[in-house]
């Protein structure tokens, strides 16, 4: 990856819009990103991992303040690793029961799947001729 990424170009690698890109810089989720010589940002490897790993929170469904406090705690340093790991702890317990009642709603949904299969099969001219 190169060492300096533009916002577009990150923008295009992560999903987010240039927008949401400087919104998450000006609430405190990302560190103020470094500026170029014209005052553009310039993303590094860094602070990709640290958009994806947010990306992740996003899509687990940790709400923005959580994630903001997580930021905060990040910034402070290693001190703050045991608060962070009980954050995540925490979340991934949510996560894991999100992910329990979608296999139950899949299994239902299944067997629903099913039954209409039974159904269908036996109202269809194959099965009313045998």
């Amino acid at each position: 990856m190169e060492s300096c990424l533009t916002i577009t170009e990150v923008a295009k690698r992560t999903g987010l819009t240039a927008y949401t890109l400087r919104y998450y810089e000006r609430i405190g989720l990302i560190a103020p990103v470094a500026r170029a010589g014209g005052g553009q940002r310039r993303y590094a490897a860094s602070d990709m991992d640290w958009l994806e790993f947010l990306l992740r929170l996003r899509a687990t469904g940790m709400p923005i303040q959580r994630m903001q406090e997580f930021a905060r705690l990040r910034s402070e340093g290693n001190a703050t690793a045991g608060a962070r790991r009980e954050m995540l702890e925490n979340h991934l317990a949510q996560v894991l029961a999100q992910v329990q009642a979608l296999q139950q709603s899949a299994q239902v949904l299944q067997a629903k799947i099913g039954h209409y299969r039974q159904v269908e099969h036996s109202f269809s001219p194959e099965s009313s001729t045998s």
